[in-house]
């Protein structure tokens, strides 16, 4: 097994896609795959260990639990900064802790999801052949609508698919 740094590491993750805010869910799973290879996504899901009360010693073994815990959780902030465009970096940069920073990205782009989810919807069932245009490239668009049904997790009897591209098809 060949023993790979940090930094080795780092310049792999550079073609992770930066999130524009388009295609959250997707974003957000590689973003969650890379804070966990490198061993961060931790600070997400975990909170803080706690500082001892006023009359207990703290443990050097927890002094440096929550230590390790702050730098990490500033690395895994940092990973979500970077992952994303310019635009939203100056928007969240001021966001403290990875966790808050997670689920306000979750929080905001969760709910446009599932307003982009009730768009494709729409939009395939308005959809309308025309007759100046070749059936296969319109074809190909109600597909690149179906596909995006598929990213968002939405499932569509193929019956009622056949019948409304059968249905969608110009007159002549």
């Amino acid at each position: 097994m060949a023993f790979v740094t940090l930094k080795d590491m780092g310049s792999d993750f550079h073609r992770l896609e930066h999130f524009d805010g388009r295609d959250f869910v997707r974003w957000q799973r590689k973003m969650h795959f890379l804070l966990v290879t490198v061993k961060v996504y931790y600070v997400i899901v975990n909170p803080r260990p706690s500082k001892p009360g006023e009359n207990e010693e703290e443990s050097v073994a927890k002094t440096r639990e929550r230590l390790r815990w702050d730098q990490d959780d500033e690395i895994c902030r940092g990973h979500i900064l970077n992952g994303i465009s310019n635009t939203l970096f100056d928007a969240y940069h001021t966001v403290k802790t990875a966790k808050k920073l997670w689920n306000q990205l979750e929080r905001h782009y969760i709910t446009e999801d599932a307003t982009s989810k009730r768009f494709i919807v729409s939009k395939f069932f308005d959809y309308k052949m025309v007759n100046g245009r070749s059936v296969m490239e319109q074809f190909n668009e109600i597909k690149s609508i179906l596909d995006r049904y598929s990213q968002h997790k939405l499932a569509l009897d193929e019956f009622i698919v056949v019948t409304s591209i059968i249905d969608k098809l110009p007159p002549s």
